[in-house]
């Protein structure tokens, strides 16, 4: 049988309507024009922020994509916080202690101590909890952070054949 022969007694009875996809293909645009509209709120020009972005993609540590742009790990790591990318120094419970802190229940003493931080990965902590990600930043960086950077557990897996 074949697929004429099943479709012959199908009609249409309703007509469809496009619906269409909505796309935004942003190619043309380089990272640091996506970051523009949010220029103002990041630490760092929006060029500074791509090359960041870029070499954090390109897989070198938070530090390192600072020296790669010219600019302080801690400009780095907060550049990264505000695109989305998990930078905080600490934990579950360490957030809890650094909110303690920003709550004035704990003084700043007692709560470095709590933490168990320095006072440079204090200071990053305190503000990765006072400032929320950009949406609109997470928004320009999503394809750059996301079809540039290797599964770390690539290599662990195996592949089909090899089951085989």
């Amino acid at each position: 049988m074949a697929l004429s022969d099943i479709a012959a007694g199908i009609e249409v009875t309703e007509r469809q309507h496009e619906q269409g996809v909505a796309a935004v293909d942003d190619t043309d645009t380089s990272l640091a024009e996506r970051l523009g509209p949010v220029a103002d709120a990041l630490p760092c020009p929006p060029e500074t922020a791509a090359t960041i972005v870029e070499a954090y993609a390109a897989g070198r540590g938070v530090g390192a994509s600072g020296h790669a742009a010219g600019v302080a790990p801690v400009t780095a790591a907060k550049t990264l916080h505000l695109v989305g990318e998990q930078v905080t120094p600490v934990g579950p419970q360490g957030r809890e202690v650094v909110r303690d802190w920003l709550s004035g229940d704990l003084s700043r003493t007692d709560a470095v101590t709590l933490s168990g931080l320095g006072n440079h990965e204090f200071a990053l902590a305190v503000y990765c909890e006072s400032h929320d990600p950009l949406p609109a930043a997470r928004d320009a960086v999503e394809g750059a952070l996301s079809t540039q950077r290797e599964d770390p557990l690539g290599e662990t897996m195996s592949d089909v054949g090899e089951l085989l």
